[in-house]
């Protein structure tokens, strides 16, 4: 594990230690949870845009012509 060092408020990081003892845990670990939450994200968002493209590409589906002008959309 590689260790980082991060510049904070000195009033910011008194108030996170506060926060990390009410729930029983470090700074350091409440930071490495969230970045670890936050690739998880990136990771989920990446193979859910793969997995869209694939069925895109699979997809049969036929659009027709388009017999619609944009302005008709905001014709009320």
């Amino acid at each position: 594990m590689k260790n980082i060092t991060l510049a904070i408020d000195e009033k910011l990081l008194n108030e996170v230690r506060v926060v990390a003892a009410k729930k029983g845990t470090t700074v350091n670990a409440m930071v490495r949870d969230y970045l670890t939450s936050l690739a998880s994200l990136e990771d989920r968002r990446e193979r859910a845009r793969r997995r869209i493209r694939e069925l895109a590409e699979k997809s049969t589906a036929e659009v027709g012509p388009i017999k619609w002008k944009r302005e008709d959309l905001y014709d009320r």
